[in-house]
């Protein structure tokens, strides 16, 4: 269901057409919150009678072809997507909006996806095909990584040997190290 009841779009456009009220003070009267709102219900039921108000809850499926030429129009002629559905006999305008973004984003590819969201397991897919993409590596990647964690491996078996071997010296040889990173002043 729409945002909002078809008895209150049939309610509010027949108070603007009795000619007592304008756009803001009916969108004021019934909390709706933009007078374009009722503009496009007004022009629609003019075109279209009260078919052009039902909730659409199977919305029309409309060619591409239709769609680049309801975007053609538009940018040849300057209209409104409200005066371009109303040219084309699309009781929804503001699907238009959507179809300009698919077709900036990808084309006329963008105007052919199917409608709706896509099942769980292809969201699913979809992150794991991104996952394994993120944890693939080169060969060359993958030697460079093992290389480097043999190389420290091998510092740290040096460092332990030395340990094992004179415990004190080694503590004194890197106590001094330490002691001249640290940032507390000697005393």
């Amino acid at each position: 269901m729409g945002k909002y009841s078809e008895e209150l779009k049939l309610l509010v456009v027949s108070e603007y057409l009795e000619g007592n009220l304008g756009y803001r003070a009916i969108a004021k009267k019934h909390g709706i919150k933009s007078k374009s709102a009722i503009e496009r219900w007004v022009k629609v039921y003019e075109k279209f009678g009260q078919k052009g108000l039902t909730s659409k809850k199977h919305l029309e499926s409309y060619p591409v072809q239709l769609k680049l030429d309801v975007l053609s129009f538009i940018k040849r002629t300057g209209s409104s997507e409200t005066e371009a559905a109303l040219h084309f006999g699309i009781t929804t305008p503001t699907i238009i909006s959507s179809w300009k973004k698919a077709f900036l984003e990808d084309g006329s590819e963008g105007l052919n996806r199917p409608k709706g969201r896509p099942s769980m397991s292809d969201i699913a897919k979809n992150k794991k095909d991104k996952q394994a993409k993120k944890s693939e590596m080169t060969n060359e990647q993958k030697l460079e990584r093992e290389n480097e964690l043999l190389r420290l491996e091998v510092e740290y078996l040096k460092k332990l040997r030395a340990f094992q071997m004179d415990p004190k010296g080694y503590l004194e040889k890197h106590k001094q190290r330490y002691h001249s990173n640290s940032k507390k002043p000697s005393n």
